[in-house]
């Protein structure tokens, strides 16, 4: 059990962290080239699809983590450090994420339908600065899990 656990918890901090990656990183610069609303239709798409994966994988690293938590740990007690520093930086990210997907992306979509596109750059704007927090603190979380039973 432990073992599917753990590669469901890996596979899912994949897909999360490299679908922001990849939405900064690659997306980002190349949907520039769009007129605003065809940019802005296209991202509003895109973070469709992308928030229910992530959603998703929430669901499997809550239930994944703390699955481990018990099964390998034998409870919170017996913890180490970086398995106490990835669950907070995991839970700030799950906040982050809540607070993107109920305030700044149903505006988004919002204006999107009104086709009010400099409001819905703006909301654009507010989920990018989120995601790149949450890239950032993912990209951490990542490098803490993997490299902290050395430590």
């Amino acid at each position: 059990m432990a073992v599917i656990a753990l590669i469901l918890h890996i596979l899912a901090a994949v897909i999360w962290v490299g679908g922001m990656f990849f939405a900064l990183l690659v997306l980002r610069p190349a949907s520039g080239m769009l007129e605003p609303p065809l940019r802005l239709q296209l991202w509003d798409g895109v973070l469709d699809r992308f928030f229910r994966w992530v959603l998703g994988t929430i669901v499997v690293l809550l239930l994944s983590g703390y699955a481990m938590v018990f099964a390998v740990f034998g409870g919170f007690a017996g913890l180490r450090p970086y398995i106490n520093i990835m669950q907070g930086i995991g839970i700030i990210m799950m906040l982050a994420f809540f607070h993107l997907y109920f305030a700044p992306w149903p505006r988004l979509r919002a204006a999107v339908a009104r086709q009010n596109y400099p409001e819905a750059a703006r909301q654009l704007n507010q989920i990018r600065a989120i995601v790149t927090l949450n890239l950032v603190l993912g990209l951490v979380t990542v490098a803490v899990g993997s490299s902290g039973r050395y430590w």
